[in-house]
């Protein structure tokens, strides 16, 4: 990787919890420049996940600073999994691209992956992962000089909706109850394990993760957690929340054996009811373009359509067996 030196006055160093406020700022106006302002991390967001098990904010993430001190670029590093499944990701103010702040913010955390090889199974691959903006020329060109090629490709999907959806009936022995934190988090965390292992990317959490990343997000609302069950079992979720200002639905899944019903739609179409009774008329989600349960045709026939479109980055530092085969 061609390193460029920054210009004089700039400063790459670690991040602290001093720069949190500078950081999203600075986030909110890349996002701003990409067209995707409703996507921004909050200070609370941030901060979240900067409490998150295994992340260590002294060798896990950076900055850069202009001469006057003011943040103009940021990386994180994540451990996914095991060592193996490793996650970046960063931003540069859009009044600082092409001063070679994301290539040396991309060197760092390429060398911080690489601190993972030796930590991980011996007979796994180990490669980490970016997202990156369909409009972000820079940064792709930038990933790629690194040695990342684009693998996969997401989508984020917008409905404005006008007048309350109308109610899509549920589908043969499935009903809706009340969800209780303190009873069903630990359930609503296996159905999610179940129901997303043969998804693309996915790779196993743990609870004390699930925890942090969905029952514990700053905007968790457990009155928007919409559990369907068959008899004693989930069958079913749609996991919302608000996400600046939109609705958003966070995760949406279908175990197997309940798939081909009907069944995602009803969680589809509820949501999109409570959501706009609560005052979002417009609501968003995330989705893998190739997702191999049909999501996104679903989520077409909902009336939803592409809002933005992203390329997931990959580098490969070790061949092997792959993270859902790994024991």
């Amino acid at each position: 990787m061609k390193l460029m030196n920054l210009p004089e006055g700039f400063t790459l160093r670690a991040a602290t919890w001093n720069d949190i406020e500078a950081i999203c700022e600075m986030i909110l106006a890349a996002m701003e420049a990409d067209g995707n302002a409703s996507m921004t991390v909050t200070q609370e967001e941030l901060a979240q996940e900067w409490k998150s098990p295994g992340f260590n904010l002294e060798t896990d993430a950076w900055v850069v600073t202009n001469p006057q001190g003011v943040v103009v670029g940021f990386e994180e590093f994540n451990n996914l999994f095991s060592h193996l499944a490793l996650q970046g990701d960063g931003y540069v103010h859009p009044n600082y691209l092409g001063l070679g702040i994301g290539t040396n913010l991309l060197k760092s955390l390429d060398d911080r992956a690489q601190l993972e090889i030796s930590l991980a199974p011996a007979d796994m691959r180990v490669f980490i992962r970016n997202g990156i903006g369909n409009n972000e020329k820079n940064a792709q060109a930038i990933h790629e000089e690194a040695g990342f090629n684009a693998v996969r490709f997401s989508w984020r999907m917008e409905i404005g909706l006008k007048s309350l959806p109308a109610e899509v009936p549920w589908p043969e022995g499935i009903e809706l109850r009340p969800f209780d934190l303190d009873s069903q988090n630990y359930a609503i965390h296996m159905a999610h394990e179940d129901a997303f292992r043969d998804h693309w990317g996915h790779t196993p959490r743990s609870f004390e993760q699930w925890q942090n990343n969905l029952s514990g997000h700053p905007d968790f609302d457990p009155s928007l957690w919409f559990i369907a069950w068959d008899g004693n079992q989930i069958a079913g979720y749609s996991l919302c929340r608000k996400k600046n200002d939109l609705g958003w639905v966070g995760s949406l899944g279908v175990r197997r054996p309940w798939r081909k019903r009907g069944l995602g739609m009803a969680l589809l179409k509820h949501s999109f009811r409570i959501l706009y009774k609560r005052g979002f008329s417009t609501i968003g989600l995330g989705v893998d373009a190739s997702n191999p349960t049909g999501a996104t045709r679903l989520y077409e026939r909902a009336g939803m359509h592409v809002k933005s479109k992203f390329a997931v980055y990959e580098k490969e530092y070790r061949a092997g067996k792959e993270p859902e085969e790994y024991d």
